[in-house]
């Protein structure tokens, strides 16, 4: 499989990167809005390196690694470029204030939007993975979820999802899923603030 990650040079996107490196039958290239900036980050990483309009191109899945804030603007300047290729989701919108972290007050995911702005079908998915912990030495030990609509999209994000992680690849249901998904992130980034530590999730009583 062919993933295309859009925001690959920030840190979830090499972390991404770095973990689906050494997966057996995936190929990686890391798109970048700066051509340059993508080749010089890919070279690190050893993997390959291209324009967001260039990567997302040649995908069999594309993943938007941005940061949420440009999550949308991003979509909307590659719909073309992507096509019918199935999108993956990973950021989430949060707010930080004085009393902790929550999650965006807007009643619609982030996913939900992308999705409004695309042909492709999207997934939203491997918010509860950190990119401190993806991007360790080990997998994490830890289960990772991904929900969506269309099922061969969401095979193929399940596929991906099994590979950057030692825990289980989750299906976690429809596309409408993602506000439960992308909330989950504030709760991690909360409890890893409050008790200084790396948190994950494990789902219990599944054989």
């Amino acid at each position: 499989m062919r993933v295309a990650i859009v925001g690959g040079t920030g840190p979830f996107g090499t972390a991404l990167a770095t973990r689906l490196r050494a997966a057996t039958g995936f190929e990686v290239v890391i798109g970048s809005r700066d051509a340059e900036r993508a080749a010089a980050a890919a070279a690190e990483l050893g993997v390959a390196g291209a324009a967001n309009e260039e990567a997302v191109r040649t995908a069999d899945l594309v993943v938007l690694a941005t940061k949420a804030d440009a999550a949308l603007e991003t979509a909307r300047a590659l719909r073309d470029a992507i096509g019918q290729t199935p999108v993956l989701s990973v950021a989430s919108e949060l707010r930080f204030t004085s009393r902790g972290v929550s999650p965006s007050p807007d009643a619609t995911s982030l996913a939900e939007r992308i999705q409004a702005e695309l042909d492709a079908p999207v997934l939203a998915g491997l918010h509860s993975l950190a990119a401190s912990t993806l991007g360790g030495d080990e997998p994490p030990d830890e289960d990772a979820f991904v929900c969506g609509d269309d099922t061969e999209a969401k095979a193929l994000g399940l596929d991906l999802a099994e590979q950057v992680t030692a825990g289980r690849a989750l299906d976690a249901g429809p596309l409408a899923s993602a506000r439960a998904l992308e909330g989950l992130t504030a709760i991690l980034v909360g409890i890893n603030k409050r008790y200084k530590t790396h948190a994950g999730l494990k789902v219990t009583g599944l054989g």
